[in-house]
């Protein structure tokens, strides 16, 4: 009995662990993208229909970008967002499956138990035992795919922003685009600077498609 509670604690620590990494996975949807864009710091002063952001600071036009919102408000980001999440989807459905195995293996194990020998018990043990080393590695195997995966989808996303955003900045007249967000550089600034709306429009309007600038 006491052989049957240890593989029965196995098993419960490591769906303890399994959960644990779901958290995880989920929570990388909320990640806010790195981001410091300077933007043409020697662009052309190109005007546009749109009255730019008048602000300067030391002679140069400075704007600010909420690259969340961008992410989570504009069909690019919705796009990287279902992306990074049917990728995630898929790898959990694939450990579920192993723990169903793992599941009926341990209860196999536990209602056959009064009746195997010792040495077929040991051997089923032993089994479980190595089934459940390869979730364990399975887990850790996956958790680096979806994390390589995230880079992948958030650095395209942010070449776009990038992009629209060096757009964005030469049509206002810009210098400098600055990011926002927590734990960034940036404390306060005035809501006029602003134009993340302005490139969410862009980059809705233009979808992924978003061409390289010309040097």
């Amino acid at each position: 009995m006491e052989e049957h509670v240890n593989v029965k604690t196995q098993f419960s620590e490591w769906t303890g662990r399994r959960s644990r990494w779901t958290g995880r996975m989920t929570g990388m949807l909320a990640t806010v993208l790195p981001l410091l864009l300077v933007a043409c710091a020697g662009a052309p002063q190109a005007q546009s229909q749109t009255p730019a952001m008048p602000a300067q600071t030391g002679g140069g036009k400075i704007g600010v970008v909420d690259p969340q919102k961008l992410l989570n408000d504009t069909e690019p980001g919705k796009k990287a967002r279902e992306s990074l999440n049917g990728f995630m989807k898929n790898r959990q459905a694939v450990v579920e499956l192993e723990e169903k195995e793992l599941k009926r293996m341990e209860d196999d194990l536990i209602k056959q138990g009064s009746v195997l020998s010792a040495a077929a018990k040991k051997e089923r043990e032993e089994a479980f035992r190595r089934r459940m080393m390869e979730y364990q590695q399975k887990i850790n195997d996956m958790n680096r795919e979806v994390q390589e995966k995230q880079k992948e989808v958030f650095e395209g996303f942010r070449d776009k922003i990038e992009r629209v955003v060096s757009k964005v900045a030469q049509q206002a007249g810009l210098q400098v685009v600055l990011e926002r967000g927590r734990g960034g550089a940036l404390v306060y600034h005035d809501q006029a600077l602003d134009i993340t709306a302005r490139v969410m429009d862009e980059m809705n309007r233009i979808g992924q498609d978003v061409a390289p600038p010309k040097k």
